[in-house]
């Protein structure tokens, strides 16, 4: 069985994508991410109302170990940023598919999660 939730899509810059309320989906990083990362100690995040294009660079996750980019794997418009990860950032390490989400993105009329992979080819794509 995947460690990685089946009900997610997944992008080779070890994002994960949740489809929510119609076209509103949310974004965070992947356990493997977050482990390669180490102890995640600062987030940056996009601005609500920003407009992203897929593969964009709109944060950043910074560790004890180095700074990461975070990169939105769809085009659209941010909707919502976890406001908590200013005040606890380990919740991305400690909770990567729930409370460590990063943001909430309303997709491009274009934009499309078939695109990107399901949990069996990301698994794949990081090895396991």
């Amino acid at each position: 069985m995947s460690r990685f939730p089946e009900d997610l899509k997944y992008s080779e810059e070890h994002e994960w994508v949740r489809a929510g309320n119609g076209r509103t989906v949310r974004i965070g990083i992947t356990s493997y991410a977050a482990e390669a990362l180490g102890d995640i100690v600062y987030v940056s995040l996009p601005t609500v109302g920003e407009e992203v294009a897929a593969s964009d660079s709109c944060g950043e996750l910074e560790s004890t170990k180095s700074v990461s980019d975070v990169f939105t794997p769809l085009s659209g418009v941010i909707t919502a940023v976890n406001e908590n990860l200013s005040d606890a950032p380990e919740t991305v390490n400690s909770d990567p598919y729930g409370d460590g989400w990063l943001f909430e993105l309303e997709l491009d009329a274009d934009a499309d999660t078939d695109s990107l992979m399901d949990s069996d080819a990301y698994a794949s794509h990081v090895g396991e």
